[in-house]
Formats: C-alpha cells, sequence, structure tokens
C-alpha cells in the first residue's frame, strides 16, 4: 500500500522527521525562509498531509486547492494562521503541539522581563561600544527591582500560570486577569484575579499570555497603557496583534512606561523601519520563546505523533477540531 504524502514547509527537529519517514512519503521544504503562496498552493494540491509553522497562511484559498489534503499538523500551540473553521467544513483534521513548549516558554518570558528590568542589554551595548570610561557610578544604568514587585498577568492558561511560578521564586505578588477564575492556581501561588483595569494600575510588569483571537486583537491599545504606572514594563511573548504597536512606541517614547520586552510583533519579521527599534527601552527578540533545543525537538515528535495517529485510524492527541 503506498505511503501517505506529507508536506512539511520548514525543516523541523529531526527526531519528528525520522517518525514521519517511517510512515509516510515526506517531502520537506528545503530552504530557511518559508514558501511562497504559490509554491505553496502547488506544494498542497497532491498531499494528504502537511505539517505547518505559525508562518504559513493556511486561508480558504489553499484549503480549496488542496483537493486531498485531509490532516494538518501545526508545529506551534496556537494556530491563528489556519483558517480552523473552513478545514473543518472542508473536513481536514487539525492538530497542534500545546503543553509541550509551556515551560521554555515562560522561561523567555521571564528572563525578557528581567532583561528590561535591569537593563541588560542596554548594558551590554554599552561595553561594546567602549562608552563605559568610569569604572563605578552610584548613577551608572540604574534599573527597577524585580524582586518583591507586583506582576500581573493577563491570561492564566499553562504559560502565564508558569510565568507566576517563577515570578513567586522571586517573592513577587501575582495579580491575574482571566475569563474565568482558577482556584487551584490562586492556591499554588497566591495569586489573586482582579479586573483588567485594576491589574494595570497595579502591576509593576504586566505579562500578556493570551491566544490572539477577536477578543484580544489590540487588547493593549493606547488607552490601556495610560492605565499602567510609568515605572511600569509589558513583557509580551503571546501573540503580536494583542498589542497596538504604534501606541506602544508613543508610550515608550513619552515615559508614560518604563519599559517593554516583545518576543513578538504585529508584523514578523519586523520591518527594519520599525520605530520600536530605535528605542532602548525596550527589548526584542525573533519570535523564539520556545526556541531551545529539548523543547523544538519535543514538539517535532509530537507533531510526527499526531500524524501517525490519524493516519492509522487513531485520534490524535491534540486534535483542535474533533
Amino acid at each position: 500500500m503506498a505511503k501517505a504524502k506529507i508536506f512539511v514547509t520548514r525543516e523541523i527537529p529531526h527526531a519528528g522527521l525520522q517518525m514521519l519517514d517511517q510512515h509516510f512519503a515526506v517531502e520537506v521544504w528545503p530552504h530557511y525562509a518559508p514558501p511562497s503562496k504559490v509554491q505553496l498552493l502547488e506544494k498542497v494540491a497532491e498531499v494528504e498531509g502537511m505539517v505547518t509553522l505559525l508562518s504559513d497562511r493556511i486561508d480558504a484559498e489553499l484549503l480549496a486547492a488542496a483537493a486531498k489534503l485531509r490532516f494538518i499538523a501545526q508545529y506551534a500551540v496556537g494556530y491563528d494562521n489556519i483558517d480552523v473553521a473552513e478545514a473543518s467544513r472542508r473536513g481536514i483534521y487539525v492538530s497542534n503541539t500545546p503543553e509541550v513548549l509551556t515551560e521554555a516558554s515562560a522561561d523567555f518570558a521571564f528572563a525578557q522581563l528581567m532583561a528590561v528590568a535591569r537593563r541588560v542589554v542596554e548594558s551590554d551595548k554599552y561595553v561594546r561600544n567602549g562608552q563605559w570610561q568610569v569604572a563605578w557610578h552610584p548613577s551608572m544604568m540604574l534599573g527597577y527591582d524585580v524582586y518583591g514587585s507586583t506582576i500581573g498577568i493577563i491570561g492564566a492558561g499553562r504559560i502565564g500560570q508558569a510565568v507566576a511560578r517563577r515570578a513567586r521564586g522571586f517573592s513577587m505578588k501575582v495579580l491575574y486577569y482571566s475569563t474565568s477564575p482558577k482556584p487551584d492556581f490562586e492556591r499554588e501561588t497566591e495569586a489573586r484575579r482582579v479586573e483588567l483595569d485594576e491589574l494595570l494600575r497595579e502591576a509593576d510588569f504586566v505579562s500578556l499570555h493570551v491566544p490572539l483571537n477577536d477578543g484580544t486583537r489590540g487588547l493593549i491599545n493606547a488607552d490601556k497603557l495610560a492605565r499602567m504606572k510609568k515605572t511600569a514594563f509589558l513583557i509580551n511573548n503571546s501573540r503580536g496583534p494583542v498589542v497596538d504597536e504604534k501606541a506602544l512606541y508613543e508610550a515608550l517614547r513619552s515615559g508614560k512606561i518604563a519599559g517593554a520586552a516583545l518576543d513578538v510583533f504585529e508584523n514578523e519579521p519586523t520591518p527594519a523601519d520599525n520605530p520600536l527599534l530605535t528605542l532602548n527601552n525596550v527589548v526584542l527578540a525573533p519570535h523564539i520563546s520556545s526556541a531551545s533545543h529539548a523543547t523544538r525537538a519535543r514538539m517535532a515528535v509530537m507533531v510526527a505523533e499526531n500524524l501517525v495517529a490519524f493516519f492509522t485510524g487513531k485520534r490524535p492527541p491534540n486534535l483542535i477540531n474533533p
């Protein structure tokens, strides 16, 4: 019996590819950059399964061209790049890779928080650029304390809760905003559920951990930023469009908030003329929150497990649209 054809839109870690090769006829896009829309349309016409990334736009046009497609395995926890409703209408199943990247993403969010609060990136540039001319001065590179401060978690899902656990290790007071109460989370971290405005008023660090949907797009806008302390920091490694970047730039430039750390942007890769790149009080990263060797390998294995389960007649463990 012929093996099902699978198209992988970028090379994923070997552990996952090895599993796929054992069960399927696999084609991997060989380039570092993603396939164009035209190239993607060409590739999906003949395959029964796909492995996709967040940067792959799987819209109604592409799904209409994928006559044989039965399963999409997303190599990410988020899937806002996929028109799941259209896929479901066409009988195409979709899976993702939840839980496996929780701890790595929380690590990175907290690394961003500490880097921007204590001016780590600025200090690195200060030394490298030859600006360090005096051995020590009481006002050199003053930052803000993390220990004992207040963190506000917007979106208390797996990653938000993991960030809060790290915050408790620094004796931080934890506030959270969520559509539903999390009693177990509250008991574990002594977190207190509050309304969004109260969280923005009280938090020294506001950390975003919400999915991108109609309710969260543009959630942090000029009005919300104006409610934050002037000494507060915004941390975002959820999705770029959750934050209005123009409003954030103005808030950072004018000193309405102290700083920000971003791993995600409204457009990715963010253009070289993005004004946020000109500011010293923002720490920037290229969407790498889950980028540890172990985590990316586990994600690849999970993708393969979802595909193998489906094509052997079993229920995929991470099915989005059952």
